[in-house]
């Protein structure tokens, strides 16, 4: 079995992780889950939250706001729509997201987008209590 697993994290404006983990937490759209060497595949799509990377000693955290996952035996990769090392993540930030999925929900037409959108303020709001910010 292999000790560790390729995992790239790629974001529109940069390439913010390339690394040999030893394993990946993300968070799924259907629930948070934990990437490994020699998991099953799978793509997902991804809510806002925080993917936290283990490579042997050495621990990373991003803050995304969605974006896709891919897993394979030997790989992860996320392609997110907004990803920021944890530390640069900022209160501004966050209320941006907040204002955002606010706006989304009060401009929403027909149940299925108020329901998207409903989750998406949902999401943001258990983003914000997860940092503390």
């Amino acid at each position: 079995m292999a000790d560790t697993m390729q995992f790239d994290l790629v974001s529109p404006e940069r390439k913010l992780a390339s690394v040999a983990a030893t394993s990946v937490q993300m968070p799924g759209m259907e629930g948070d889950f934990t990437a490994m060497p020699e998991h099953s595949p799978l793509l997902t799509t991804l809510r806002p939250g925080v993917v936290k990377v283990e490579a042997g000693a050495d621990s990373s955290e991003f803050v995304v706001t969605g974006g896709f996952a891919e897993v394979t035996p030997n790989a992860a990769s996320v392609l997110a729509e907004l990803a920021v090392p944890r530390a640069e993540f900022s209160n501004e930030m966050l209320e941006k997201l907040v204002a955002d999925a606010d706006y989304e929900l009060k401009e929403a037409k027909g149940d299925e987008n108020r329901l998207l959108a409903s989750q998406r303020v949902r999401d943001v709001a258990a983003l914000k209590a997860q940092l503390s910010l």
